[in-house]
């Protein structure tokens, strides 16, 4: 979507004319030096093919029409395998960097949420020896504290060095590691840990003693707490038979010339590496067996699609270790000789001090994303902020942005680069994110079109969308870097092979011309073992084949396009069907809308006994205020979201949006509900990664879904 600007027609045809005269005198060197021409040439290959020549085929990438891939390194068909490969050839580069941090304060956003502004000092590194010495004394350390090989062993912790060294020190001994959510509550917690029956968890002082310390009590088997970061203040409140260690102690324990390899025992390709409790939508978390040769497949996967990633590379480790997507792009940065700085999302925007950002130290050059966050995707939020900033500018300041914006657009829908503009222009936004970030690459939730075409434009390198779940070990498709369409997510990776199902209930058919749709079956090794004590689940969600490939049932329906590529139209579980037959999916009605500035997280609804589709909006209080004033709405927060005059004014926000997005007049939200609350999983309307809650948030606004529909009793 192009950007609209304001400039003196005049000198319009004074910028196109000098723009029309750079394009023709460097046109041909440009496409000669540049390599855009074999790039221009990918972009238009077919990516992924049938197998066999029916609808119910898989596909499969072209570079895997015969056989799937499995193993990145020969022999290296285990993680420790894998760890110890990367240690033995990149043995002295610096692999995990931890970043002082001297000072924190928060600040206040207009919302009323409170961000963390870090001063940071400088990056302490751990080369690939290091890491690995540390990790195989902790593993020795943990077998003296009596943990047994195949038993599991709890990480609860937030993402570190340490979260990574200790994932090691379990590879290496076929501990089964179960990962929770830092962000998880306090019943979700001890669900996991009871299940599971760990006698051990991993975790830091601040965790122990805002989390656990209220829960001990009820986790009956628990014997040992090991923190990372050195001993906690206080001690006493602990149950006793319950035996706190710092990492360190551990360490020095299975350092020991006794201790060392202690009843090591290595793991076999099919044994457990991870269980990996998913923050699910509804209900308690299900914890997931992904074993050793899954995660092996997946990252050998991803491998075929980010090329020339190697030593030179710096990766921002971020995001939750225990999401599958953070944890497969770490060990597949490790294999490959990359740095790992471990950073958060409050210094990836302009939530940190000026001079502190931690991209601007380390300088990344590789950025995996998953594109989550509190109430929106990050890249989301980075998107608005710029956009907020350009409107501040002068007209004429603004107007030769959006100039060089859509010049810069047009030329990237045709395979084409800008450097003059990218290095004029878009520098200093650039810079947000280190300056000579090589790839960005987003996945675990939809990025929209316009944000992913701006992150494009202003970060100058390739944006990319991946899918996959933990189910798959985070494996699936991922866009080849020369792909710059949106709205799509690849081939299918080397790992693995898809496939459509039919769904006759969503009307979608693997015959539908031109593109077959259908539910999204992934097939291969990288498909993992089930839900942990969870039969009937597991027998709901795999399937097995004649042939003995497993399968997964993701519930996402998908269409294959021309060239092989897949995009997600719609998920089984969001269809609703209209009092007039219509079928709505809420997914897409969200997906849609949920860009536009004025807010900051959208949960759609439709009643089958209704004729049109209602919204809870969590409202941008910045952005909402300024309406209000120039609408003269006045009153407290509050008062202004419960404005009935509010309500309507940004209801036909959303209208315009979902025409020009393309929604049906059915799908539109008729009316909606201006939320003043923040949506937190303290509230218990959103999961710990910040998925909508549907059936809480229905509940939770019953009230208002009969005010909306004039269905209340009153």
């Amino acid at each position: 979507m192009k950007l609209k600007h304001n400039i003196n027609p005049f000198l319009l045809h004074i910028i196109n004319f000098v723009i029309l005269v750079y394009s023709f005198l460097t046109y041909v060197p440009w496409y000669v030096l540049s390599g855009s021409r074999q790039a221009i040439a990918k972009s238009k290959q077919i990516k992924a093919k049938p197998v066999y020549h029916k609808p119910s085929s898989a596909y499969r990438s072209v570079n895997s029409l015969h056989c799937l891939a499995s193993v990145l390194y020969p022999g290296c068909d285990t993680l420790d395998k894998a760890f110890k490969y990367a240690r033995t050839k990149f043995e002295n580069k610096k692999l995990l960097g931890t970043r002082e941090i001297l000072k924190e304060e928060d600040e206040i956003q207009p919302s009323g949420k409170v961000f963390k502004k870090v001063i940071l000092g400088k990056y302490n590194w751990l080369t690939y020896d290091e890491v690995y010495t540390k990790a195989a004394n902790f593993g020795s350390g943990l077998a003296v504290l009596g943990q047994q090989p195949k038993t599991n062993i709890a990480i609860f912790c937030e993402t570190r060095a340490e979260w990574m060294i200790s994932a090691q020190a379990c590879f290496m001994n076929n501990y089964q590691l179960v990962t929770l959510y830092a962000t998880l509550g306090g019943p979700a917690i001890v669900h996991g840990l009871n299940e599971t029956e760990v006698s051990t968890i991993i975790t830091s002082k601040e965790l122990m003693q805002t989390k656990l310390k209220d829960i001990v009590s009820q986790i009956p088997l628990l014997r040992h707490i090991i923190t990372v970061d050195g001993k906690p203040t206080t001690w006493s409140e602990f149950p006793k038979g319950i035996i706190v260690h710092t990492m360190a102690s551990v360490q020095a324990m299975g350092a020991k010339a006794e201790n060392v390899n202690k009843q090591r025992v290595r793991p076999v390709p099919s044994d457990i590496a991870v269980i990996m409790y998913t923050s699910g939508s509804t209900g308690l978390p299900k914890g997931v067996m992904i074993s050793h040769c899954n995660l092996i497949a997946g990252i050998t996967g991803m491998a075929e699609r980010i090329p020339h990633l190697g030593e030179k590379d710096t990766y921002i480790g971020y995001l939750p270790l225990a999401h599958v997507l953070e944890l497969s792009a770490e060990l597949f940065c490790l294999s490959h000789g990359c740095c790992i700085g471990y950073s958060s999302p409050q210094t990836l925007g302009d939530q940190i001090k000026e001079g502190n950002k931690n991209t601007s130290i380390y300088i990344p050059i590789f950025l995996y994303y998953m594109g989550e966050d509190n109430t929106m995707e990050i890249m989301d939020r980075i998107y608005k902020n710029v956009m907020n900033k350009v409107n501040e500018m002068s007209s004429f300041q603004r107007s030769l942005f959006i100039l060089a914006y859509n010049y810069k657009m047009e030329q990237i829908s045709k395979g084409y680069t800008t450097p003059l503009c990218d290095s004029l222009i878009f520098r200093k936004v650039r810079l947000l994110l280190g300056g000579k970030t090589r790839v960005l690459l987003c996945g675990g939730a939809p990025l929209s079109a316009a944000t992913q075409r701006f992150m494009n434009i202003c970060f100058c390198c390739p944006v990319g969308q991946g899918y996959g779940l933990t189910e798959s070990a985070g494996a699936g498709t991922i866009t080849e870097v020369w792909d710059y369409t949106t709205g799509r997510v690849g081939a299918p990776l080397v790992c693995c092979e898809i496939k459509l199902l039919n769904w006759e209930e969503g009307g979608y058919y693997n015959t539908d011309k031109p593109y077959p749709r259908g539910e999204i079956l992934i097939g291969g090794q990288n498909v993992t073992m089930g839900y942990y004590k969870n039969k009937e689940r597991t027998q709901t969600d795999f399937a097995v084949d004649e042939n003995g490939q497993r399968w997964l049932y993701t519930g996402d329906i998908g269409e294959f396009q021309a060239d092989g590529c897949l995009k997600i139209i719609d998920r089984k579980k969001d269809l609703v069907k209209l009092q007039a037959g219509e079928y709505v999916s809420l997914g897409k009605v969200e997906a849609a809308l949920k860009n536009l500035p004025l807010i900051d997280n959208i949960c759609a609804y439709a009643s089958s006994f209704q004729s049109f589709v209602v919204a809870f909006v969590l409202p941008n209080q910045k952005e909402i205020t300024e309406l209000a004033r120039k609408k003269g709405i006045k009153g407290t927060w509050e008062e202004i979201c419960n404005s009935a005059e509010m309500e309507k004014e940004v209801q036909k926000v959303l209208a315009d949006v979902a025409s020009s997005a393309n929604l049906e007049k059915f799908e539109t939200p008729l009316k909606i509900h201006l939320s003043p609350e923040p949506w937190t999983p303290e509230t218990g309307l959103v999961t710990d990664a910040f998925k909508l809650k549907r059936k809480e948030l229905t509940a939770y606004y019953l009230e208002v879904i009969n005010r909306m529909y004039g269905t209340d009793k009153n």
